[in-house]
């Protein structure tokens, strides 16, 4: 099965996600575009080192290089919501960015 891979979208019609991969450098636009080919191909089944599950109904794609990317997703309707993405510069997952991925799901999830 083919998982489709929607871009979030907010109330203004904005595509958060798709606008920070368009501000990447083009070596890894190519690195996240493969990784979301990954996941549109096996979905549920991708585990690490490309996908963790974080909780809530929420996971990160992994996207190792030079620069470490992350896209937090969910799966609602047999589809793959790209939620937030944001480039990771510590350790540990920052809140505000868990936050906003978080928020975002519950929008989906009200509709």
């Amino acid at each position: 099965m083919v998982w489709n891979i929607i871009l979030y979208e907010s109330s203004r019609k904005e595509k958060p996600v798709g606008e920070f991969i368009k501000s990447l450098e083009k070596n890894t636009r190519a690195k996240v575009s493969h990784s979301i080919n990954i996941l549109s191909e096996y979905g549920p089944n991708l585990k690490m080192p490309y996908s963790k599950f974080i909780g809530s109904r929420l996971f990160e794609l992994r996207i190792r290089g030079r620069e470490e990317i992350r896209i937090f997703y969910s799966f609602l309707d047999n589809k793959v919501y790209l939620l937030h993405g944001f480039k990771k510069k510590t350790q540990k997952t920052p809140q505000k960015e868990l936050k906003l991925a978080l928020n975002r799901l519950k929008g989906l999830t009200r509709l």
